[in-house]
Order: structure tokens, then C-alpha cells, then sequence
């Protein structure tokens, strides 16, 4: 076996339907008094239940996160939670509200409680991401990973379908990309395989019937394995240009990792065999490349980037972006190689 070094993050998980009830204990046991609760405009409804959960808990409402995570954003939530006393966050919504409160964290060390409501995976890891003049700027820092985490599948059973398809294939590439990490390890790699199997199940189940629980606690299971991932090995290719596109051109999140995805595990195929191997087998597929785009592209997520928001003639800059700093990846960056990457992403090809 090849040596490795495995470092636990320290998280508390609730798991289960109905498990929003939990929320007052959770707050008791952070030894909170007062909680800033953040969520998107779109997500309002949702957080003003959970401030009437908190009651006098709770310190008001935030509801202006976004992608990205501009700056200017969580500067004004960090001063909002200072003048209203609060002593920590609850972020209940998608990988954009859980990134507000990492930024509030990392600058206030508040203690951060997450209700996801999507796939994204983001509160299970120490990575934050902060965009400023037009570059996203990512990290990772011990303060901003959530103290406590609710997954309640009966918050997620609303969540469209084509967002449940492309926030679920955003989870699994934490996943994949945490098979061939420089610093991946036995206890990952089984996390991963199950993380992608448990949503490789689960997207087709959802498409059929968006309100089935059973197919919904898969989803959540999932992604709470591919963000465990996630927080504890490194990424590779595929997240530094999603991060390029999403950062500098304005994409959305999840739809930019749905299409990239399975073009840049292409790129890496030759290089990360063992990697491919097991991803494919979790998807029951012969090819890891084409299953994950089949998996998009049969479930009704878009494949091109052209179909969500970005130029041709922007190509040659986001290639010029992504190779500015050099990271660990299993197949070196190649510039001729990214370029056509990217093209084939453009254009939604099937990975040959």
C-alpha cells in the first residue's frame, strides 16, 4: 500500500429527516445566544422559518448572499452580525450561503452552523472563497469550517430538478478529483467510490420523481461523503478552472462543475487510471469520462458552455488564467492540451 497521512477534521453531523428540529440543541451546544441566520434572497422564506425555530436566539436575517461570494457581500453581513450582537451564523441554503458565512468566519471567527438545502458539499470542508476585482481567491483556514451540520432530506425534496442534477454532479467532482489528490488516502478514496455510487443512484430517481425522500436522503448521504472528501484532500485541475470560469467570467457554480467535469477527467484519464477505474465502477459504466456526461447530459443538465453564458473569444483568457499558478495534477498542464480542454467544454463533446 502506497504510505499516506490521514488528518480528521473535527465536524458534528445531524443526519435525517425531520432532523431540523435539532437546530436549538445544536445552538445550545455551540454555546451560542444569539444567531445571524444568512441565506440567499430566493431561500427567504426558508430562513425566516428558521428564525422563528430559534426565537429569541435569534439576531435577524441576512439575505443577500450570492455566487462568488463578492467582498463587498460579506463585509456588509460581517457588520451586520456586529451590530446586532451575534455571537454565531446559521447558513441555511446552498454552497453561496455557506460561503457567506465562511467569509464572516474567517474574518470574525463566528461560529458557523449549516442547513444545506442543496449538494454542494461546501460545510463539510475548511475551503473558503472570496471573489474581488473580478478574481475569486480560495483557501483554507480551521475558522471557517462549520462547527455543527443539519442535513434534513426534507428541505431538499423542493429543490428544482435541474439544480438537484448539477449540484449533485458539483458533489461528485469533489469526489473524483479526491481519487487522484497528491495526498488522497485509503480512507478517502472508500468515501469517494461510495459518495459517487449513492448519486449516481440518486440524479435519475430525483428526475423521475423530485419528491422522492428515499432518492433525496441518497443525494444528501452523497454529498456529505463527497464534501467530507472535499475538506480533506486537495483538488486537482478541474476545481482551478471551475474557480477561473465561475470567478472571472460570472458563471454559475454548479452548472459550470456539471460541464467541465467529465472533459477535464478526460484530460486526466491516461494519468489517473486507478482514479478512472473506480469512478467508473461506482457509476456502473465502463468509461468514467462518458459517464459522468451521459449521467448530465441524460438527466437534462446542460453540457456546453456555451449554452450558459460564456464567449468563445473568452476561451484564450480563462486557458491564460488557469495556468498562472501551477498546482498538483496528475497529468501536467499542458497549454495546447487545457486549450482544446476548455473548446470541448465549450462546445459540449462527448469525452472520445
Amino acid at each position: 500500500m502506497t504510505p499516506f497521512l490521514y488528518t480528521a477534521n473535527p465536524s458534528r453531523v445531524v443526519f435525517g429527516a425531520g432532523s431540523l428540529s435539532q437546530l436549538g440543541p445544536e445552538i445550545e451546544a455551540l454555546g451560542a445566544r444569539r444567531a445571524l441566520v444568512l441565506s440567499t434572497p430566493e431561500q427567504r422564506p426558508l430562513a425566516e422559518r428558521v428564525a422563528a425555530l430559534l426565537g429569541e436566539r435569534s439576531a435577524g436575517i441576512f439575505d443577500r448572499a450570492v455566487m462568488h461570494v463578492p467582498i463587498e457581500t460579506a463585509r456588509e453581513a460581517r457588520d451586520l452580525a456586529r451590530t446586532l450582537g451575534a455571537d454565531c451564523a446559521v447558513a441555511v441554503g446552498g454552497g453561496s450561503t455557506t460561503g457567506l458565512g465562511k467569509a464572516i468566519a474567517l474574518d470574525s471567527s463566528l461560529p458557523i452552523l449549516a442547513i444545506p438545502t442543496t449538494y454542494a458539499g461546501s460545510e463539510m470542508t475548511p475551503i473558503y472563497g472570496i471573489t474581488e476585482a473580478g478574481l475569486k481567491k480560495t483557501g483554507k483556514d480551521a475558522r471557517v469550517l462549520p462547527r455543527s451540520v443539519i442535513y434534513d432530506p426534507e428541505l431538499t425534496t423542493g429543490l428544482p430538478v435541474p439544480l438537484s442534477i448539477t449540484s449533485g454532479i458539483n458533489a461528485i467532482a469533489h469526489a473524483a478529483e479526491g481519487l487522484y489528490a497528491v495526498d488522497a488516502n485509503p480512507i478517502m478514496s472508500l468515501m469517494a467510490e461510495e459518495g459517487i455510487a449513492a448519486l449516481g443512484r440518486a440524479l435519475p430517481a430525483i428526475r423521475r420523481q423530485p419528491g422522492d425522500l428515499a432518492a433525496r436522503s441518497d443525494a444528501l448521504y452523497g454529498a456529505w461523503l463527497c464534501g467530507t472528501v472535499l475538506g480533506h484532500v486537495g483538488m486537482a485541475l478541474h476545481h482551478k478552472l471551475c474557480h477561473t470560469l465561475g470567478g472571472s467570467f460570472n458563471l454559475p457554480h454548479a452548472e459550470t462543475h456539471t460541464i467541465v467535469l467529465p472533459q477535464a477527467l478526460a484530460y486526466n484519464a491516461k494519468a489517473a487510471p486507478e482514479a478512472m477505474g473506480r469512478i467508473a465502477r461506482a457509476l456502473n459504466a465502463g468509461s468514467a469520462p462518458q459517464a459522468v456526461y451521459d449521467l448530465a447530459k441524460n438527466n437534462g443538465a446542460p453540457v456546453a458552455l456555451k449554452d450558459i453564458g460564456l464567449r468563445e473569444q473568452d476561451l484564450d483568457r480563462a486557458c491564460e488564467i488557469a495556468l498562472q499558478n501551477q498546482y498538483p495534477n496528475p497529468r501536467a498542464l499542458e497549454r495546447q492540451a487545457l486549450r482544446q480542454l476548455l473548446q470541448h467544454a465549450f462546445e459540449g463533446a462527448r469525452p472520445g
